[in-house]
């Protein structure tokens, strides 16, 4: 059992580095975390190359996000929950703290919604409903993943509760993301962040 949790959180946690953003900017002879926020994540690569290139991202980190999930569903027959939730911990730790990358990584939230829905389709679709609701009504990608990363968590808390490991998993792939984003809490609180249009052309034409 617990070679099986090693094996499918590292080969998972390899699928996470996997970095959309860092290796479409590289195909370009760039590096989006030179830009921006100086994040490697969809957001800081659509305000910087336009919504067209970022398809290429968004594919890879979706496609990450699937892919792990299966394999952990794979390795846990008897329980795909906890390896579907394993295996996406792996793809969001990859993700934010890609080893071959000097640990320079995004912030999980695209990879994130597709591990919901992975998981447990009741949590994607809060998930990205908060998302897209907070997006549409102020503009703010920030916010909008801030309030789904805590909408994820709850989620987990009310529907796995009896489940405690798994429970835990998700609550900390939900602190992790808000975590990540504290440099926009900080900005959203003095009124300092930017709003994004994710239809953006980018900067760097």
């Amino acid at each position: 059992m617990v070679l099986r949790i090693v094996f499918t959180f590292l080969v998972c946690y390899f699928l996470g580095s996997q970095n959309g953003a860092i290796y479409v900017s590289r195909m370009m002879h760039d590096d989006v975390r030179s830009h921006g926020s100086g994040n490697a994540g969809f957001t800081n690569f659509v305000r910087n190359y336009g919504v067209r290139k970022a398809l290429l991202v968004f594919v890879i980190d979706a496609l990450k996000a699937v892919l792990g999930c299966l394999l952990g569903g794979l390795m846990f027959p008897g329980n795909v929950v906890a390896g579907r939730t394993l295996g996406g911990l792996g793809v969001i730790l990859g993700h934010d703290f890609p080893a071959l990358q000097g640990f320079r990584g995004g912030k999980g939230i695209l990879s994130g919604c597709f591990i919901a829905f992975m998981v447990d389709w009741r949590i994607g679709a809060v998930t990205a409903g908060v998302f897209f609701a907070a997006y549409l009504l102020t503009h703010y990608v920030s916010l909008g993943s801030i309030l789904s990363a805590i909408a994820f968590g709850v989620c987990y808390v009310i529907l796995y509760h009896n489940n405690i490991p798994v429970m835990l998993c998700g609550v900390f792939m939900s602190l992790l993301t808000v975590f990540q984003h504290r440099s926009n809490i900080s900005r959203l609180l003095k009124g300092q962040e930017r709003k994004t249009n994710l239809l953006s052309k980018g900067t760097k034409q």
